[in-house]
């Protein structure tokens, strides 16, 4: 008993005196290790008088309880002290002056292209990335466009080469997507494209983003009911959409989509040029041939698809009048949309 009491005061000491973890380890393996003290006490056990065992067995055990303590404690010691220690190292003075540089932002497109790939992942689709430089079976055959088509007249095409061209639209991602998977399939397939266009709401590059539903018995009420829902959240709860009838060779029957003015809420402004409504997409049920061009069988499947240009629904929603301003990377333009 009186050894106990010599092991207690003595390694109460040394804990007290440690400053560093690594030398509390230290102190921990002459204590706990294979030949430390408490576990020599334990070897010896076997040696102690059978009726004594249980008196001296509690008295180990509490001992090894003790100073165990006392390591937890002075290791939650040792590790707040580094903590402070790190703190004030560390430290900066805030008082200092300096030339800060100014946080960037996503560019609006982006953040518009963000949140509706969000809410499109959201309710079950795909997004989907496919080449910029395409193919002229991808960008317009496929689409039912054959090469003496009058709809390329509609295009003003980028070709880099004899069927090798900047692709026109996104259009050419659902070609390849449907090829590789067979439906149902829901998908939606945002990117730039390039159009030898160029005015105030023009660009020979911008953004578009397509959405394409094939399944089994999808109606033209499906469409509306898709995009009179997109409507709502990327304009408003109070938004309405209509239809106009259009044409495009990849779908039929094909429509414009217009959306009442969020801004006058269709009563007539300068937003929407006083008709109460802005037009945003195309869209229509897919082509019969589109279908069977990648192997799906129309009589089987049907699906809808529609398209919109990023860049629009941005200047819409933005009041940009110009285009060239998304493209100028004008710090005192940008710097409005953090």
């Amino acid at each position: 008993m009186e050894n106990l009491k010599e092991i207690l005061t003595e390694y109460t000491e040394k804990i007290d005196a440690v400053i560093s973890e690594r030398e509390l380890a230290e102190v921990k393996a002459t204590l706990f290790g294979k030949s430390g003290a408490i576990t020599e006490l334990m070897k010896n056990l076997k040696n102690v008088p059978p009726e004594q065992k249980p008196q001296v067995g509690k008295q180990i055990n509490d001992l090894r309880v003790a100073l165990n303590t006392l390591c937890d404690g002075k290791e939650k010691d040792l590790h707040r002290l580094a903590i402070e220690r790190s703190i004030n190292e560390e430290a900066i003075d805030l008082s200092i002056d300096g030339n800060f540089k100014r946080i960037g932002t996503l560019h609006p497109v982006n953040q518009i292209k963000n949140k509706l790939v969000d809410y499109f992942v959201g309710n079950g689709y795909i997004a989907y990335d496919s080449p910029e430089i395409e193919t002229d079976y991808y960008n317009f055959q496929a689409l039912n466009i054959p090469l003496d088509h009058p709809a390329r007249d509609m295009q003003d095409t980028f070709f880099v080469s004899d069927g090798i061209l900047l692709r026109s639209q996104t259009s050419s991602g659902q070609i390849r997507l449907m090829e590789k998977h067979k439906p149902p399939l829901k998908m939606i397939c945002p990117g730039r494209v390039f159009r030898a266009d160029d005015d105030s709401t023009h660009s020979p590059v911008f953004h578009q983003m397509e959405g394409l539903v094939i399944d089994k018995n999808v109606t033209l009420c499906d469409l509306k009911g898709t995009l009179e829902g997109f409507a709502k959240f990327i304009f408003g709860t109070q938004t309405e959409i209509r239809f106009r009838p259009s044409y495009f060779p990849f779908t039929e029957p094909s429509v414009e989509v217009d959306v009442s003015c969020f801004n006058c809420h269709g009563k007539g402004c300068r937003v929407c040029k006083n008709t109460g409504w802005i037009e945003i997409l195309g869209a229509g049920m897919v082509n019969r041939r589109v279908l069977e061009n990648c192997g799906i069988d129309p009589d089987e499947y049907r699906g809808f698809a529609f398209g919109m240009g990023l860049d629009r629904i941005t200047m819409i929603l933005c009041a940009i009048n110009d285009i060239k301003l998304l493209w100028e990377n004008d710090v005192r333009f940008l710097k409005q949309f953090d």
